[in-house]
Parts: structure tokens; C-alpha cells; sequence
């Protein structure tokens, strides 16, 4: 920007703002013209999901403020039966500057955006926290098209559509509408993932890490075509593209959003008195088997409130309760030095609510005071998570790391880019992601307690598979690489005789 510029944005931003409409009429306005979110999105220079927000009722400041004003006036212009003037079209959008960060060259990037990164999950490296995942910095997505509007109390009426492509609601409906690949196979149908693992293998002459990185790196578009197979014959639509309210966005590029994940990160802080010898277990397939939770259906709701409804699931404002048994097991909502209200999943609080229950009566219940859900099923993703875990299963038994490689790939990075990611075009369900995250951390808490009660000492619980103890630990998980199993990690000792 030069200097001219920099005194035009500052001279633009310094006099009164534009007046906007009531956020009901703007969302009115575009449909009356049959405008998506991504058009308006273009003609602005913003993203869909800002559009999404300004329609939510967030509100724009300073240059793109003034072009939103100008296309609801515009708008208005143009549905009035008055006759006007022709509005004059809104100019292209200026280029935003990159603000990609140079990456620096580290032994270990992530598989997702390459920045460097520490935590594994399935073999991959990858980071837990989207905060710290580089992918916001990677090149902008096109304009997405967004879902039909729920309907408003008082629409405007329709004039005759507006030239040009209208997009459809984007939905993964349970027809399965995305076309196959030339050889009539979606891929992710076993047969497709067979042969997929022997094209590549015979593409890179046998070179198994060749292939394998080959596999990986398809490995999202697979497991959406997957995704697509086998919601064939569902009895829910889900859609992909919903409208999300700001606690679900990131308040900037490299930020996280307000949702709290309650990641295990803890270490007992005094151990029995002796030496004793610590093993260090891997859960396997923690995101394969956190695929089996409650998911929102369609787009989320506001309500206020201290119920629960089980029928439903989002997210959640709630108080945690005092949490009494750090010496010996870890706080279910993770480690938060903060007090008082904070956002958290349905997983999270469904635990929050268990261990609250007589049967466990370790905590007082979570005060809840605001939710964002919708109605809701633990089967919308079993399907999908059936055939993967066959597909890992019949991998392990045969010993073909190539198949197992790409199917982990699959479920991890699935997981990991349905969120404000540029690798997933196709889903963008941030709550989704936030929920499935935090039913691998439940479920690894739900192990560690399990550990204790069957007179295990409990030594650290780590993000979403790891989990060390002191005691006859195969009394209690059986080993071996199947999800329901459990391998050893490590061995080592603390304390002295």
C-alpha cells in the first residue's frame, strides 16, 4: 500500500460510519436477489464466512463496511417497484497483502500446513492445537457456496433471479451426489483403497515410502469420497457448510476461536514412594474411534439455560466445578489456569455431567448458561468409521504398512482440515471438529480413570494417546494394534529404592 493509499484508508475510517440495516434484512436482501454468501463474498474482497458473520449480526469497520452499506443500498435500489437509476456496479476488490510467514526449515513439519510441529498422532506429525497449525497462512480459498438461509419472519418478496449461476446449498447428503472416478470406484470403497495402494505402489516401481507419501498426500479428498459412499441411504442430510457464530471463528489468522477442547496435558505431582517402573501406552486409532460421538446435524442453535437435552449437541457456556483429584487423576476440562465461565464441547460436558452422577460423584454438575446446538446422532459418522477401522484391521493382520499409512492418513487428516483449513473444500463444521477432538481427550480421560480404579498408579495423561502408569497395566487393556487395544510406548523408572 502506498502512502496515498495509507491516507485514503485512514481518512475513509476516521468519519462516521456507514448506517447498515437490521441483520434480518441483510440476510433478506441477498436472498431477494438470489445472491450466495460467495458472491457477495467477491464482490467485496471478504470471505463467505464473514458475509455468514455480518448476517449473524457481527459488524464490519472501515473500508469493507462501507462497500457492505453500499451493496444493501443497492440492493434496496434494486427491489424497489419504483423505477431507478441503474446502480453502478461495485468495483473489484484491491488484493490483500500476503502475510504468509516464511517457513523455516525444521527436521520435523507438519503433514497439514509444514510448519513445525511436535505432537504425533497416528504416526503423523501434526499439531493438536489448530491455533498453532499453519494451514490459515497457506493460499486462500475460492469463494464457497453457502447453505440456504433458515427461513425469515418477514422476507422480501422475489424479483425475477438475478443473470448468472445461483450455487445450491452444499450438502454431504446420504444420496452420495459426488460423481465417481473414471474406473466407477469412489475411492475409499475397500476395493478402491486396494487398488489405490497398487497403482501407487506400481506408479513409484515398488519404492514403498514413495507410494506411501503419494497416498498421504490424496488422503483428504479419499476420505471425503469415502465420507460420500457411505452416507448412501442415511436418514439425515448433513450440512457441510452451515452458518457458525463467532465463538466458532478465529479472532485472527493465526488465533484460536473460544471453543476450550479440555486436552489432557498432566503429570501427577507426587508419586509413591520408591522405584518404581513406568510404562508408557499408546491408544491406538484415538481419532478413528472419537469419530463415534454425539454430532449436530444441521446448523446450530442459540439457547440460554441451565438443562441439558441428550437429543441435541454443540457447544456449551458453562462454569466447570472444582475439580479435587489432581494428586491422583487429571482435571476432565484439561489444564486451564483461568476461573470462571468458558466454552466447551459436547463431549466435554457429557463427562463433566457423568462424573457428576452418582455412580462416580467426583464433581459437582457444570452450571451451563448458554449453548449453541442442534439435533443430533452418535451414528452420523459410523459408517465411515466402520470402513476405515475394517480397512485398518484387514492392514495390520496382512502387515501392509502401505494400506495402514494411508488409512490413517485419511481418518487424522479429516479430522484435522474440517475446520477454517484450506486442505478441506468440501466440509467446513469447526464445531464438528472441536467435538471430535474432544471426544479422543474424554476418551483418554475415561482410560485413565479406568487405570485407577483397577488399582493402577496413573503417572501422566498427554493429549490424545498417551497415557503412562506404574502396575500390572495388562490386567486392565489388552496389548496389541487393534482400536480396542493398546501397545507399549515406552518403559522407564522413577523413584528410588
Amino acid at each position: 500500500m502506498s502512502d496515498f493509499d495509507a491516507i485514503d484508508a485512514l481518512l475513509a475510517a476516521s468519519g462516521p460510519e456507514a448506517e447498515l440495516p437490521p441483520v434480518e434484512e441483510r440476510r433478506a436482501l441477498r436472498d431477494a436477489l438470489n445472491l450466495s454468501q460467495a458472491q457477495v463474498a467477491r464482490a467485496i474482497g471478504v470471505s463467505p464466512t464473514t458475509v455468514g458473520g455480518w448476517e449473524s449480526g457481527r459488524e464490519p469497520t472501515g473500508a469493507v463496511r462501507e462497500k457492505y452499506a453500499y451493496f444493501l443500498e443497492s440492493a434496496r435500489t434494486r427491489l424497489d417497484p419504483q423505477p431507478t437509476a441503474e446502480a453502478e456496479p461495485v468495483g473489484e476488490p484491491e488484493p490483500e497483502a500476503d502475510e504468509k510467514p516464511e517457513p523455516g526449515p525444521e527436521p520435523k513439519p507438519c503433514v497439514l500446513c509444514g510448519q513445525p510441529a511436535t505432537d504425533q498422532l497416528e504416526g503423523f506429525t501434526q499439531h493438536l492445537d489448530p491455533a498453532e497449525c499453519g494451514q490459515a497462512d497457506a493460499a486462500p480459498l475460492p469463494p464457497t457456496p453457502a447453505p440456504a438461509p433458515n427461513p425469515d419472519p418477514h422476507p422480501i418478496p422475489t424479483p425475477a433471479p438475478a443473470p448468472g449461476p445461483t450455487p445450491a446449498p452444499v450438502k454431504l447428503a446420504p444420496t452420495g451426489r459426488r460423481a465417481a472416478p473414471a474406473t466407477g470406484e469412489a475411492p475409499g470403497t475397500p476395493d478402491a483403497i486396494t487398488r489405490a495402494v497398487k497403482d501407487a505402489l506400481a506408479a513409484n516401481e515398488g519404492d514403498v515410502d514413495a507410494a506411501t507419501a503419494a497416498l498421504v498426500k490424496r488422503a483428504i479428498p479419499d476420505a471425503m469420497a469415502l465420507l460420500d459412499e457411505t452416507r448412501k441411504g442415511g436418514r439425515y442430510d448433513i450440512v457441510a457448510h452451515p452458518w457458525i457464530p463467532d465463538i466458532l471463528r478465529k479472532q485472527t489468522s493465526r488465533g484460536p476461536d473460544q471453543i476450550w477442547e479440555a486436552r489432557p496435558k498432566w503429570t501427577r505431582p507426587e508419586l509413591p514412594q520408591g522405584a518404581h517402573e513406568v510404562t508408557a501406552l499408546d491408544i491406538n486409532g484415538a481419532y478413528l474411534s472419537a469419530l463415534k460421538t454425539h454430532l449436530p446435524i444441521g446448523q446450530l442453535e442459540h439457547s440460554t439455560g441451565f438443562g441439558h437435552d441428550r437429543r441435541r449437541a454443540g457447544v456449551h457456556l458453562v462454569t466447570p466445578p472444582a475439580w479435587e483429584h489432581e494428586d491422583v487423576l487429571p482435571n476432565p476440562i484439561g489444564n486451564r489456569d483461568e476461573p470462571g465461565p468458558l466454552w466447551i464441547t459436547e463431549p466435554t460436558l457429557r463427562l463433566l455431567l457423568r462424573l457428576s452422577s452418582p455412580k462416580y460423584g467426583l464433581c459437582d454438575p457444570p452450571t451451563i448458561h448458554e449453548s449453541y446446538t442442534s439435533g443430533a446422532t452418535e451414528g452420523l459418522l459410523e459408517k465411515f468409521r466402520i470402513a476405515l477401522k475394517e480397512a485398518r484391521d484387514q492392514a495390520i493382520g496382512e502387515g501392509d504398512e502401505v494400506t495402514l499409512e494411508y488409512v490413517k492418513a485419511m481418518y487424522s487428516k479429516f479430522v484435522a482440515t474440517m475446520g477454517e483449513s484450506n486442505y478441506n473444500r468440501e466440509l467446513y463444521r469447526p464445531d464438528w471438529m472441536h467435538l471430535i477432538r474432544s471426544q479422543a481427550f474424554s476418551n483418554l480421560w475415561m482410560k485413565a480413570y479406568k487405570a485407577y480404579d483397577e488399582g493402577l498408579t496413573v503417572v501422566r495423561a498427554m493429549g490424545t494417546d498417551e497415557l503412562h502408569v506404574i502396575g500390572d497395566w495388562q490386567n486392565v487393556f489388552p496389548e496389541g494394534r487393534s482400536v480396542a487395544e493398546v501397545k507399549v510406548k515406552d518403559r522407564y523408572t522413577v523413584g528410588q529404592d
